[in-house]
């Protein structure tokens, strides 16, 4: 028996699409990079843009018509708005919430018994009963349908929130998609209710995972020999605002991974994605600066350069604010490279507050920013809104921001021509006969050498050219 997952979305999703392959391995199940090999097909989906939703549409739509000459089941999980949910109960065989990812080899073993939470929607009440009709069972064996054991019946069963039973989710431990390079989920869900922001339906309310348990899965992937693991969360500077008086801060976190970091003998870089402005302390940008396995390299979105688009938006701070923790950046880790989130084409966005997001694309010199042209999604609060920017104006912006990034990328590339760096190798390039790696800033590199072994591994190169968006050098050692 083999399956078929494909991941759309963010690092988050990744990383819960690792839990899942687990999970069907456990169950005897053989992956394949073919669609056509599976008997079990699934996606784990993204609501954040409507894109993503158009493309789970397009596969679903395929995978039906096979039903006609194969066996096959179908899932669908991940970020999914209540309404989408509601459209692909007609069109999958399983809908569930990530937190359901346990029973999944009992839905399996069910099949046709939908979870009942995938029907839940933000506002319906947990007393609400949801009736699921014309079950089937199946023979999971064969992957045949048993007409012997149709039951056609009427159950009830409690909706979940999409954040119930996380810790459960947690406890699975992944398939890790590589043997260097790792994800750390250790929040999920969202408060901050950004008005262009589907995440807090899809995902619930913050929940912070146990300091202990991230910190034994950290320890058990350097032990492995990893060497880049990525904090994931929502916000996650936010971690344990949820469990104040039970939990440590994520600057605490921090610390106690950085103190393992002193202890260890290993080498190895840590990161962490997205940290909300709103919650970015001093304290924070203190730690990064003081340990060196955490690495100097800070993902901070923006999503705009002016006020009042960010109260629009619903940031809850100013650029101010913005302005002062991106000072201290500066101060307290010099080295570091700084990356960010911009929307344009946000409802109402006028020339001059694109023009205010111009400016700090030129203040604040990025080293990558990533510019996304707006799209309402429905359940965000700017879904109620008129999406009254022309798509060839929001195309517009997005190039001249888009130029504006490149020409200080270039700038900074450039200032490393003639420095030795220590690089992470990551696989082969595109360019035959390089292999490709990146800095401990995130910077791409490529560098001559054909050497297999050597991906995984840390080297040192010197640089020798810059791009763009990337940097070339020979190795050293």
């Amino acid at each position: 028996m083999k399956y078929h997952i494909v991941q759309l979305g963010c690092q988050m999703n990744i990383s819960d699409g690792e839990r899942v392959q687990q999970v069907l391995e456990g169950m005897g199940f053989e992956a394949t990079d073919k669609e056509e090999e599976a008997s079990l097909l699934g996606v784990i989906a993204c609501s954040v843009r409507q894109k993503g939703i158009d493309k789970v549409y397009n596969m679903v739509a395929k995978w039906n018509k096979w039903k006609n000459r194969k066996n096959l089941i179908t899932f669908v999980s991940g970020c999914v708005l209540p309404a989408d949910k509601q459209k692909f109960l007609k069109m999958f065989d399983l809908v569930f919430p990530m937190s359901q990812l346990p029973q999944l080899p009992e839905m399996i073993s069910q099949y046709g018994i939908v979870s009942a939470a995938s029907m839940q929607t933000l506002d319906a009440g947990l007393s609400d009963l949801v009736k699921i009709h014309d079950q089937v069972a199946l023979n999971p064996a064969a992957f045949r349908l048993n007409p012997a054991a149709f039951k056609p019946t009427h159950v009830g069963i409690a909706p979940q929130k999409p954040d119930e039973h996380i810790e459960d989710f947690w406890h699975i431990a992944p398939k890790y998609g590589s043997g260097f390079e790792a994800f750390i989920p250790i929040q999920n869900g969202c408060n901050k209710f950004c008005t262009f922001c589907a995440v807090p339906y899809t995902r619930g309310r913050e929940v912070s995972r146990p300091s202990e348990e991230i910190l034994n899965e950290l320890k058990h992937l350097v032990a492995k020999g990893f060497k880049s693991i990525t904090l994931l969360g929502q916000n996650v500077n936010s971690y344990g605002m949820d469990k104040k008086g039970t939990e440590i801060s994520f600057a605490g976190l921090l610390k106690m991974i950085g103190e393992f970091g002193q202890q260890s003998k290993e080498d190895f870089w840590v990161y962490f994605t997205s940290p909300h402005p709103r919650d970015m302390s001093d304290d924070i940008i203190e730690v990064v600066a003081r340990y060196d396995c955490l690495a100097k390299q800070i993902h901070l979105p923006v999503q705009s350069g002016d006020d009042n688009m960010l109260v629009r938006m619903n940031r809850n701070h100013g650029m101010g604010k913005y302005r002062e923790i991106v000072s201290t950046i500066k101060r307290l880790i010099p080295q570091a490279t700084l990356f960010t989130d911009i929307i344009v084409g946000f409802t109402g966005e006028t020339e001059e507050e694109f023009n205010n997001t111009m400016k700090i694309m030129k203040e604040f010199k990025y080293n990558m920013a990533y510019i996304a042209q707006y799209s309402p999604r429905p359940g965000a609060a700017s879904s109620r809104w008129a999406d009254d920017i022309p798509h060839e104006e929001k195309k517009e912006r997005y190039h001249q921001l888009t130029n504006e990034m490149m020409k200080h990328t270039l700038e900074y590339n450039q200032r490393l021509v003639g420095r030795t760096l220590k690089v992470l190798v990551r696989g082969y390039d595109r360019k035959k006969g390089y292999l490709s790696a990146y800095t401990e800033g995130r910077i791409v590199a490529r560098f001559q050498c054909d050497k297999n072994e050597m991906v995984g591994k840390y080297a040192t190169i010197t640089v020798t050219s810059a791009a763009p968006l990337s940097i070339e050098g020979v190795l050293v050692n």
